[in-house]
C-alpha cells in the first residue's frame, strides 16, 4: 500500500522531492527510497553510518519527522545545492562597490536555492550628500529595486524563485518610504519586507512622544513615533505588508548576544540571523504522535516525541556537515555557531485529535506544554551530541548559561551543558511547512489553524481537460475513517472562524520555548475595525512575540480564497482575447509544431537574426510554445541560446506570457538603440520583443500592439475575479499562510 493519505501528497513528493535524472526519468522508486536517501546522506558523517542510517530512516518514516524542502530534495544527490534553507547576507556597506559586491553575493546565495534577508538601515538615506560626487544618493529603496530586478531572473534550485527579506530600522530617514513601497502591487514583489521596532520605539508610542530619524549619527527629522506607527499599521491593513519585527527582543533573548548582532531574518521571520547566518530546517509531525485519536486517553505520545526529537536533531547536527554553501562566508559562520532550527507541523491537527479547540487557553497551554518537551528533548541531545563530538566553537559556558533561555530552562539541563556544552547555539524553531506539510498528508501546518476542514481541487490535465479531487485535512480525513459522516465536533475550528486574539495567544504560548522565532500569519477578516486590528500588534508586542505577521483580504494583493464545503474556484474574466490557459505541469513537446520564422535586421551589424516562434493548439486556441534565435555572429551566441532557453521555459509554463514581450521591450543598451521603421528600439533585445508581439498578434493570442501584460502576472498587477492566481499551474487556489502565498491546487509556495 502507498505510504501517502492523499493523492495531492504523492504529487507533491514526484514534483518537489522525488529525485530524477535530467530527462525526467525517476531515481527515487517509492517514497520509502526518498527516504533512504536522505537517511543514508545524513548518516554519512557519521563514524558509524550503518548504525545511524537505520535511525534515521525510521525517524523519516510515515512522515513522523519532516526535514525541510531543500534537505528532502537535495540531500544524497550530489547535486550542487544547498540543504540550508535560511540566510542572512553579510552588512551592505554605504559604498557602491561594495553595494553591488553584497548583490552579487545574494545572486549566487539564491543560484543554489537559498532564501535571503537583508537589513537594508545601513545605506544613506535618500537626498544624502555623496563624498566627492556632486550628486545626491539615491537611497535603499533604489538598491532595493535593484535587488528586486536581479532576484527576478535568478531561478532557485529546484525551480523555485528566490525570496528575498528585507528590513529598515524604525529610525531610518526613508522610514516612511519603506512602509509604502508595497502600496505598488508591481513594485519589490520578490521582497517580504518588515520594519524593525525597537523597544524605545515602542515606548515612545505608548507615550505619545517625538521620534528622531537618523542616519550616522545625524538627525535628520523629528516625527511623532505614534503617527509612524499609524502608518505602519495602515500599510499592513491596507495591503498587507511591511510586518513587524520586535529587534531588541530578538538581539536581548539570542543565546549568542555575547558574541552577534542581528538586525535581519530569513524571507518567513523564523530565523533571526547575524551577517552571513545560515539555518537549516525540519519540523517533528505532531500529528502523526497522537494516541488514541479522538479516544478518552487520546494524549501526545511524549516518550515518543523525546525520541523522535533526539534523532531529528543529530540529523540536522549533521547536514552542517553535509550541506554546500554558496559562500565562504556562510560555511564558517555555520561551522562555528552550528544553528539548526528545529519546529513542528501538524499543531492545529494534533489539538483536534486529542479534543481541545485551537486559539482556545487550554490549546495555549497544551501548546507551551509540547514546546517545553521539544525544547528540552533538543538541548539535552545537543548537550550529549557536544560530549560526544565537541560544543559548537563560540560556546562560551557562561555567557551561554546567562541567557534568557538557558535561564528558563530544567536545571538538569543547564546541568549537562555545563559539564559537556552543547553541540547546537540555538536549536528551536517555527518554519513555514505548506508545502511539506501537503506532503506529509495534508496535515495543519506548522502551528498554524487548520486552513479548510475540505476543498476541491481542479487540475488540469495535458490535453484540456480539468479533474477534480477533495483535498481533506489529515485530523478531518482521520474522523471520516473512524466515524463516518457524522458531524466534526465543535472543537474542530479553522482559520475561517479564528478570532486574531486567538492566534496572537497561540504564537505567544509557542515562542516562549522556541529560542529563534516563529513563522505565523494572523489572519485577520476584511471588516476588522483599524483600532482593533492595531491592537493584535499591541498585543503580540505586550505577550512576547517577536515579531507580527498578518493578512486581511485587501484591494492590492487580493482577496484569500474563501473556503466553504462546496466552493467553486472563481472563473477567471473575459480579456478580451480568449481563455488563458494554465496548465498543470508543462506540455511535452509534439512531433511537428506549427511556426514562423521572422528576419531581424539591427542597424549596424553584418548578420541579420532569424527568429522562430512555434505555437501549440491547447484547450482550442493557438499559444507560443516554443523560440529559436539564430545567427551567423558567434559573438551572440551565448546570450541567443540563453535567451531561447529561458523564453521557452515561460511559454510552456502556461497561463498569459504577453509579459514577456513588456520585460524585452523595456530593456535598454547604454550604447544607444537604433530607428527602425520609423520607431526608435531602445536595444537589439526590444527589437526581439518587438518580433515575438508581432507573432502573438497575428496569431491572436493578444489583440494589438501594447496590449500585452506590463509584467508577470504573479505580480498581482491585474487580480482576475478578486484573486492572484497561482504562478505554477494558474488556479485562483492561493492561500495566505505563514506568510505566504500557497497554492492549494498544485502545493507551489514561495516558502518551500
Amino acid at each position: 500500500m502507498s505510504r501517502f493519505a492523499a493523492p495531492i501528497a504523492e504529487q507533491i513528493w514526484d514534483m518537489k522531492y522525488r529525485l530524477k535524472e535530467a530527462d525526467g526519468t525517476p531515481i527515487d522508486d517509492t517514497v520509502e527510497a526518498t527516504w533512504r536517501r536522505i537517511a543514508r546522506a545524513m548518516a554519512a558523517v557519521e563514524t558509524e553510518p550503518n548504525v545511524w542510517a537505520p535511525k534515521f530512516y525510521a525517524a523519516l518514516e510515515d512522515f513522523k519527522f519532516l526535514p525541510a524542502g531543500r534537505i528532502t530534495a537535495g540531500a544524497g544527490t550530489g547535486r550542487s545545492v544547498t540543504l540550508f534553507n535560511c540566510f542572512v547576507m553579510g552588512t551592505i556597506p554605504d559604498t557602491m562597490s561594495g553595494i553591488f559586491e553584497h548583490l552579487r553575493e545574494a545572486a549566487l546565495t539564491m543560484q543554489q536555492g537559498g532564501g535571503i534577508g537583508y537589513d537594508f538601515s545601513t545605506i544613506r538615506p535618500k537626498g544624502a550628500t555623496v563624498s566627492g560626487v556632486a550628486a545626491d544618493a539615491s537611497g535603499p529603496l533604489s538598491f532595493m529595486d535593484v535587488w528586486d530586478a536581479m532576484c527576478r531572473t535568478i531561478m532557485s534550485a529546484g525551480a523555485r524563485r528566490g525570496a528575498m527579506m528585507g528590513t529598515m530600522r524604525c529610525d531610518h530617514p526613508d522610514i516612511e518610504d519603506f512602509i509604502s513601497a508595497k502600496a505598488d502591487a508591481a513594485r519589490l514583489r520578490n521582497f517580504n519586507m518588515s520594519v524593525l521596532v525597537t523597544d524605545p520605539f515602542m515606548e515612545a508610542v505608548k507615550a505619545d512622544q517625538s521620534w528622531e530619524l537618523v542616519f550616522d549619527g545625524k538627525v535628520y527629522r523629528t516625527i511623532e513615533a505614534r503617527d509612524l506607527w499609524n502608518k505602519i499599521m495602515r500599510a499592513t491593513y491596507d495591503y498587507a505588508e511591511p510586518g513587524v519585527i520586535f529587534i531588541d527582543r530578538i538581539n536581548q533573548q539570542n543565546n549568542l548576544s555575547y558574541c552577534e548582532d542581528i538586525a535581519a531574518t530569513n524571507p518567513c521571520g523564523e530565523q533571526p540571523l547575524p551577517p552571513y547566518g545560515a539555518c537549516l530546517l525540519g519540523s517533528v509531525n505532531l500529528a502523526r504522535l497522537v494516541k488514541d485519536p479522538f479516544g478518552d486517553s487520546a494524549a501526545l505520545d511524549v516518550e515518543a516525541l523525546d525520541e523522535l526529537v533526539a534523532v531529528a536533531v543529530r540529523m540536522m547536527d549533521n547536514v552542517v556537515d553535509a550541506s554546500r554553501f554558496p559562500l565562504e562566508a556562510q560555511a564558517r559562520e555555520a561551522q562555528a555557531k552550528r544553528r539548526i532550527g528545529l519546529g513542528v507541523t501538524g499543531l492545529a491537527d494534533a489539538l483536534a485529535l486529542v479534543g481541545v479547540r485551537y486559539g482556545s487557553e487550554d490549546a495555549a497551554r497544551l501548546t507551551g506544554d509540547w514546546m517545553r518537551r521539544i525544547a528540552r528533548a533538543a538541548y539535552l541531545t545537543s548537550a550529549r551530541l557536544a560530549a560526544e563530538k565537541g560544543p559548537f566553537p563560540l560556546f562560551d559556558k557562561n555567557a551561554y548559561l546567562d541567557s534568557p533561555t538557558m535561564q528558563a530552562m530544567d536545571e538538569d539541563v543547564r546541568a549537562a551543558i555545563a559539564e559537556h556544552g552543547i553541540r547546537n547555539a540555538l536549536l528551536t524553531s517555527v518554519a513555514p511547512t505548506g508545502t511539506i506539510s501537503l506532503y506529509a498528508g495534508n496535515v495543519s501546518s506548522g502551528i498554524e489553524p487548520v486552513f479548510a476542514h475540505s476543498y476541491t481541487r481542479k487540475v488540469l490535465q495535458k490535453d484540456g481537460s480539468r479533474t477534480e479531487e477533495e483535498v481533506v485535512d489529515y485530523a478531518v480525513a482521520l474522523w471520516r475513517e473512524m466515524f463516518g459522516d457524522a458531524p466534526l465536533p465543535d472543537h474542530f475550528v479553522s482559520a475561517q472562524t479564528l478570532a486574531p486574539l486567538d492566534h496572537v495567544r497561540m504564537q505567544a504560548a509557542a515562542q516562549q520555548w522556541v529560542d529563534s522565532s516563529i513563522s505565523k500569519t494572523i489572519n485577520c477578516p476584511e471588516d476588522i475595525a483599524f483600532d482593533d486590528f492595531k491592537d493584535v500588534y499591541l498585543t503580540a508586542y505586550e505577550t512576547g512575540c517577536k515579531g507580527c505577521t498578518t493578512y486581511r483580504p485587501n484591494d492590492v494583493t487580493g482577496s484569500v480564497l474563501s473556503v466553504s464545503e462546496s466552493a467553486e474556484t472563481p472563473a477567471p474574466q473575459d480579456t478580451g482575447s480568449g481563455e488563458v490557459i494554465y496548465m498543470s505541469e508543462p506540455l511535452d513537446r509534439p512531433h511537428s509544431l506549427e511556426g514562423r520564422t521572422y528576419k531581424l535586421k539591427w542597424p549596424g551589424s553584418e548578420h541579420a537574426l532569424y527568429i522562430t516562434v512555434n505555437d501549440v493548439i491547447h484547450g482550442g486556441h493557438r499559444r507560443p510554445f516554443e523560440i529559436f534565435v539564430n545567427s551567423k555572429n558567434m559573438e551572440h551566441f551565448a546570450w541567443t541560446v540563453a535567451l531561447t532557453r529561458m523564453i521557452s521555459a515561460v511559454f510552456r509554463r502556461g497561463g498569459d506570457v504577453s509579459f514577456v514581450v513588456e520585460e524585452l521591450k523595456a530593456v535598454f543598451d547604454p550604447r544607444g538603440g537604433a530607428w527602425m521603421e520609423g520607431k526608435y528600439i531602445p536595444s537589439i533585445l526590444a527589437a526581439i520583443g518587438g518580433v515575438i508581439e508581432r507573432h502573438l498578434v497575428e496569431t491572436g493570442f493578444i489583440a494589438a500592439e501594447g496590449l500585452g501584460l506590463k509584467s508577470d502576472p504573479t505580480a498581482g498587477v491585474m487580480p482576475l475575479a478578486g484573486n492572484r492566481t497561482c504562478p505554477s499551474c494558474g488556479s485562483f487556489d492561493l492561500q495566505m499562510i505563514e506568510g505566504c502565498a500557497t497554492c492549494m491546487s498544485c502545493g507551489q509556495s514561495k516558502c518551500g
